[in-house]
């Protein structure tokens, strides 16, 4: 779509849900609006069932994290709307405590991806049918997508013989952590190489 009736379609949304909508922005030829935490669930009803939007397919939702802010989730819902062949992005914020309401069900699809936010990110989805974990371990501390998180995590897991079980045991690093440059070839290179002799003798 061209930028005018990407900026029509965002003042159409803005217009037919005024207490939802924050504000929306055009930028790189996407269309995102800024949804008010509260108000999602109505938000996204108005956008599927909508004439003029008809987004019937919820193609993701995800999370990002901005530690420095009050609020340092954003959760991110991408839409498609294979009738008008529009795709849109709304934006809300939260924090560590304060759960946005789940649209299961309005998009049953958004079961996995709420439950994949809460596992990664730690964000609540309220008035979700089961919300737990999904791709960590059983009983696995804190959430690995959010940027305090330690590199290493706080645990690692290994199969003992001896147990005939798996344990867990603090991480133990066999090696200081090395950081490579895969931009240049020759950067980290402590040692010679061979052939290095060659070049400087005369």
């Amino acid at each position: 779509m061209d930028e005018a009736s990407l900026r029509e379609l965002g003042e159409h949304v803005a217009a037919i849900a005024p207490s939802a909508v924050e504000g929306h922005d055009l930028r790189l030829g996407e269309l995102t609006l800024k949804a008010r935490r509260e108000h999602i669930v109505p938000l996204m009803k108005a956008l599927r069932e909508d004439p003029t939007c008809r987004f019937t397919t919820l193609v993701d939702i995800c999370g990002v994290d901005y530690p420095s802010r009050t609020e340092r989730f954003e959760v991110v819902y991408h839409l498609l709307s294979m009738h008008q062949n529009q795709r849109i992005r709304v934006k809300l914020s939260t924090d560590e405590e304060t759960p946005v309401p789940s649209i299961t069900g309005i998009f049953p699809a958004a079961d996995w991806f709420e439950r994949e936010a809460f596992d990664l990110y730690g964000i609540y989805f309220s008035g979700h049918p089961d919300l737990r974990r999904l791709l960590t371990d059983y009983g696995f501390s804190g959430h690995p997508l959010r940027k305090d998180f330690p590199l290493t995590g706080f645990v690692e897991l290994r199969y003992d013989e001896s147990q005939k079980r798996v344990v867990y045991e603090p991480v133990r690093l066999q090696q200081e952590y090395r950081k490579f440059d895969y931009l240049s070839p020759w950067e980290g290179m402590l040692h010679r190489l061979p052939g290095d002799e060659k070049a400087s003798t005369e």
